[in-house]
């Protein structure tokens, strides 16, 4: 409970909740909240009303009353009735609410985790925010379920609390207490009895259950690794399969497992203490009201429905008092979501602010069409310099080949020159409207059809003639009759296959400019030249960088860019022959 105490856990809970009802929605979400406020504060009312009734009902019993029995049973079938209904549509709209909060926050955490390659930036700086997917997904679904929850059943009781406290008060009368030779009298003593219990409850139920914030949070973080570790498996089968890895993934799983295990016992000892705590303090409830009434009924100063009356009001405003007491493991699932989510969005806001170090330019319409660097620099996150002042000019149509040994910063240029790394300074100038095309060496190809999978990142739009000759260049023709097959075509496709794929996406989306990250790496050097080629012969003027260390590379490029990885560098003219 100390995280909720805390200022750190009220500041991280109003900047996740009041987006909101702050936002354009913000009226209808208003409105919508204050209407489902007001069916709860109206089924408290027919709680009073019940409450009431049960006066009339046993003094009615008590007094042998059989002509009033039949129409209290109809009062009472009415009021219940109309309780039913209530209830049933404060939940449904509460659960409207829901939805409506949960879609826009899950947009904007959505918006924020994709803008500026956050979700790749979070990688680079290595935060703690582990399993972004959870926390959109899961944490965000239990921040909203849970806040409502807890915020509409606060007002709720509140309002109890104050109905029926004025009828406990009205009911107790007055308990004269003598000390010595005088005599004190204390008024609506049931009601300060309920008061004094509630929060001796209060403050008991956080020394036994504190300690289930910690649990709840590590919990959520031990599952989510034990899930991603699966996922991990799933998606490198193949890897796994080859180098016969079933037993130290197995091994892998069951420490991960064994630590939600681990975890999970601790929540449940800590869990079980609670609850035999909080299940004591509800029985001592019920039987605490009529040992503080009986002395009023054998007096005959309390009619049965009065003392009836007494008991249910007590006990509506024991659950009030006691709403912390009850809620509390609620409350500390709440505290463990706020404080993930509120983790999440500081670093995101983090990597968000990290500015780009390379200022990217474009050459007014009319110049010349050359890619320029300029005193070009690139580090890494640790400050250590990979490429320092590179200053060059890519002339439309020309072939460059970086490279130099593995580390030296080959790969981390490219990811400069995209936008996405942001450790560097200088320059690069693109002519205005220039089209730029990044191929990784494992091509990204998203869930849905192969059509899809071709035209990413742009819309599956394009002539159909045009697109099954794109994949006869490229070697793949077996699978024009399944273009609009849905599957999951990485796993499908073999790396050759895939990079071949990334191929017929260069000449589908026709750049001016195509990066090249070792993308062709999978392939026969008889393919692999086959793939340049067809670069050469059907897009002349379309400038190639590429990655690369195999020596047959040479052949396909004009100029060298040696990296030598202490930031030195340089350029010169690929012979003819090699």
């Amino acid at each position: 409970m100390w995280f909720v105490l805390k200022g750190i856990f009220w500041r991280g809970f109003w900047r996740i909740f009041r987006g909101y009802w702050s936002s354009e929605h913000k009226w209808k979400a208003r409105g919508l909240l204050a209407f489902v406020i007001a069916l709860n504060f109206f089924d408290v009312y027919l709680l009073v009303r019940i409450n009431t009734w049960y006066n009339k009902f046993y003094n009615a019993l008590q007094q042998y009353q059989a002509d009033q029995f039949w129409p209290l049973v109809g009062t009472f079938t009415l009021l219940a009735m109309l309780h039913i209904v209530v209830a049933v549509y404060a939940i449904y709209l509460r659960q409207m609410v829901q939805i409506k909060w949960r879609t826009w926050l899950t947009d904007q955490y959505l918006g924020r985790w994709m803008r500026k390659q956050v979700y790749y930036r979070l990688q680079v700086l290595r935060s703690d925010t582990d399993n972004p997917d959870q926390r959109i997904s899961e944490d965000i679904n239990q921040f909203v379920a849970l806040t409502l929850q807890l915020l509409i059943g606060f007002l709720k009781q509140l309002t109890t609390l104050a109905a029926f406290g004025v009828v406990l008060w009205n009911l107790s009368g007055a308990f004269t207490v003598p000390f010595g030779s005088r005599e004190f009298v204390i008024y609506g003593y049931m009601f300060w009895f309920s008061l004094l219990y509630s929060m001796v409850g209060t403050v008991c139920a956080h020394l036994v259950g504190r300690r289930l914030i910690g649990l709840n949070f590590d919990q959520q973080r031990f599952e989510a690794d034990f899930r991603f570790n699966m996922m991990r498996v799933r998606e490198n089968s193949e890897s796994v399969a080859f180098y016969r890895g079933e037993q130290p993934e197995s091994v892998g799983f069951r420490e991960r497992f064994a630590k939600v295990i681990r975890n999970y016992w601790q929540l449940m000892r800590q869990t079980k203490l609670l609850n035999f705590y909080v299940n004591g303090y509800g029985q001592l409830a019920i039987i605490v009201p009529l040992v503080l009434a009986a002395p009023q009924y054998f007096a005959g100063t309390m009619a049965l429905g009065g003392l009836m009356q007494t008991v249910s009001a007590f006990g509506r405003v024991q659950d009030a008092l006691s709403y912390f007491v009850d809620s509390y493991d609620t409350i500390a699932q709440l505290a463990a979501v706020t404080r993930r989510l509120a983790g999440f969005t500081s670093h995101m806001e983090e990597a968000a602010s990290i500015p780009n170090g390379v200022v990217r330019r474009e050459t007014p319409a009319g110049a010349e069409k050359a890619v320029s660097l300029n005193e070009l620099q690139v580090c890494l996150p640790d400050g250590r310099t990979l490429l320092r002042d590179c200053t060059l000019k890519l002339p439309q149509g020309c072939r460059v080949l970086i490279t130099g040994a593995s580390g030296c910063g080959k790969s981390t240029l490219l990811r400069t020159l995209s936008g996405i790394w942001p450790y560097g300074s200088g320059s690069l100038t693109l002519p205005q409207g220039t089209r730029v095309l990044f191929l990784p060496q494992r091509p990204y190809l998203p869930l849905g059809s192969l059509r899809r999978a071709l035209y990413y990142p742009l819309s599956a739009s394009g002539s159909e003639d045009r697109l099954k000759e794109v994949l006869r260049l490229v070697g793949l023709e077996a699978f024009i009759a399944r273009l609009d097959d849905r599957d999951d075509w990485s796993r499908i496709l073999s790396l050759g296959e895939q990079q071949r794929l990334a191929f017929a996406r260069v000449l589908l989306v026709k750049p001016d400019c195509v990066f090249l990250d070792e993308a062709t790496s999978a392939l026969d050097e008889a393919r692999e030249q086959e793939m340049y080629d067809l670069l050469r012969r059907q897009l002349p003027a379309m400038s190639v960088v590429s990655v690369g260390h195999r020596s047959t590379l040479f052949a396909r490029h004009e100029e060298e860019l040696h990296l030598f990885g202490d930031g030195s560098w340089r350029i010169r003219s690929i012979p003819a022959k090699v």
